[in-house]
């Protein structure tokens, strides 16, 4: 049994700020499905939205987040991260993020939804850029063990192993590359295991993104909130040798123009914002436009600005484009909506505590009240660092508590499984029809129907994983397909339009309306 002081599930910005400023003090265990590198906060293009210039002003940046989260979002969380934003940058440049500059100046852009120009970045590159740095330091750092190649399994609380009191006790991880199952017990267990993407076909997701996190706290008791809102990116390359290549925001940001295959630019009839519209929005009226014309795809312009600004500012949107041929100088992007991020998750409070004593989530896999019905662009990358300060502060408050020997993980009963092509079929036949139902615009009939193909892949994959020894596909499969359950009866439990979740049943948004909040015990609260 490995034993830590403080265990941390995910490797992405969140993770990697736990662990460096837990590290003084506790021994820390991050375990990580792939490598460092692996997770969405590597993606990340766009660049972190904090209050940085004198133009700029902490209620505009509120205003703002509340205005994208269509009323959802919690004012005192909205509050809490915006006024902590600063100071989490600054930390970041003492870690030695390369941030672009301008002159003397750290250049700061502006994207869809935002009233300021106050998302610092590396080029187009951001999420690269700081995990870079601080995987740098993480690996360095004598107090931190990192388990690469590790799936998680399941949480172990007190009530599993027939203990008093509800309590998280650590996790079974498999050994991605023994298929050795690993027992480790921590004082505190964080979940920083980002969004779950992966249920939908076309996402800008890596492929680690398969909602474990939420589908272990769901499994151990924990409430889950908005899992309905879904951020669709508007604008993920199309082309057949690009997989999940994210157009940034900062493109339409920086006069990027959205048109038809005609080059009849739509948005300016969809709102007034044009280009500049909260993403939801924007993703809608691609979407609407691609279905009433009958495209495969519309086209970003940016050719307007010269090559030495796009080379500049887009380096890696550039390169990439013109290894697929298209010079964006010169010529349009083509891009398609695709499901980007999970702006629900696990229900925390602004200690980023969990409904399970010693558990806590962080990131994407959290619903903190911040994103409220869709997310504002750039504000997720800061609530990993705001929360993880958060959290940091909550356990190292705390005194430890007393350790207890846990079970070894229990193999008596199973054994190798016969065929693979459940899981490869199952998994296929999900994200098909979760795009085809459960996507940008939805109705009743729609998610019904992936309700009973879920509840039909569910008591599949249950019989599966009850007789058969665990991989990690058959893991992620497992986390999907619950991910997909509580996406789905969210959504149905909302008369309503609103932000991310938009229903041609309820076309109109009601005037009053709260947060959807599930628990495992009714399947319901609200």
């Amino acid at each position: 049994m490995l034993e830590f002081d403080t265990l941390i599930i995910g490797s992405g910005l969140a993770g990697l700020t736990l662990a460096l400023k837990l590290a003084d003090q506790h021994k820390v265990g991050m375990i990580t499905k792939k490598s460092l590198f692996d997770g969405a906060s590597n993606w990340a293009q766009g660049g972190i939205a904090a209050v940085l210039s004198d133009d700029d002003s902490l209620e505009a940046h509120i205003s703002d987040t509340l205005i994208a989260g269509a009323g959802l979002c919690s004012e005192s969380t909205t509050r809490f991260v915006v006024e902590r934003g600063k100071a989490a940058i600054d930390w970041l440049i003492e870690q030695g993020v390369p941030f672009s500059k301008e002159g003397a100046d750290y250049h700061l852009t502006r994207e869809g939804g935002h009233s300021r120009r106050r998302i610092i970045h590396a080029a187009d590159a951001t999420g690269h850029a700081v995990q870079e740095t601080l995987v740098q330091r993480v690996l360095a750092h004598p107090n931190i063990k990192v388990l690469e190649n590790h799936s998680s399994i399941d949480l172990i609380t007190a009530k599993k192993i027939g203990l008093s009191g509800e309590r998280c006790l650590g996790v079974y991880a498999l050994n991605n590359l023994t298929g050795e199952v690993v027992t480790i017990a921590a004082q505190h267990t964080i979940l920083a295991t980002g969004g779950s993407g992966k249920v939908y076909l076309y996402t800008t997701n890596p492929d680690t993104a398969t909602g474990d996190g939420i589908a272990m706290a769901w499994r151990a008791g924990c409430r889950v909130g908005n899992m309905e809102f879904i951020q669709f990116h508007p604008t993920c390359l199309y082309h057949p040798h690009a997989k999940s290549f994210l157009i940034s925001e900062a493109v339409r940001g920086e006069g990027g123009i959205l048109k038809l295959p005609d080059g009849t630019r739509f948005m300016p009839r969809h709102d007034a914002r044009a280009e500049l519209a909260p993403r939801d929005v924007v993703a809608r009226a691609i979407d609407y436009e691609m279905k009433k014309g009958g495209f495969d795809c519309v086209f970003l312009d940016i050719s307007h600005q010269s090559v030495e600004f796009l080379q500049e500012h887009f380096p890696n949107i550039y390169a990439r484009c013109l290894s697929l041929g298209i010079n964006i100088s010169k010529q349009p992007i083509p891009v398609v909506p695709a499901a980007h991020y999970t702006c629900g998750g696990i229900v925390t409070d602004l200690h980023a505590r969990t409904d399970l004593e010693n558990l806590y989530a962080v990131g994407e896999t959290a619903y903190t009240g911040l994103h409220g019905a869709n997310r504002l662009a750039s504000n997720s990358l800061l609530e990993c660092l705001v929360f993880a300060e958060a959290a940091v502060r909550d356990i190292l408050a705390k005194p430890a508590s007393t350790r207890v020997k846990l079970p070894e993980w229990d193999e008596s009963r199973v054994t190798d499984a016969d065929e693979q092509i459940v899981i490869s079929h199952n998994w296929a036949e999900l994200r098909h029809f979760m795009w085809d139902y459960v996507g940008i615009v939805r109705t009743n009939k729609r998610l019904q129907r992936a309700q009973h193909r879920i509840q039909l892949l569910q008591d599949e994959i249950d019989e599966y994983y009850a007789h058969f020894h665990v991989t990690s596909d058959l893991l992620e499969l497992r986390n999907l397909v619950l991910n997909a359950k509580l996406i789905v009866e969210s959504a149905l439990s909302r008369h309503e339009s609103r932000g991310l979740h938009f229903s041609k049943d309820y076309t109109d948004m009601l005037a009053i309306s709260a947060p959807t909040i599930l628990t495992p015990m009714t399947g319901r609260a609200n």
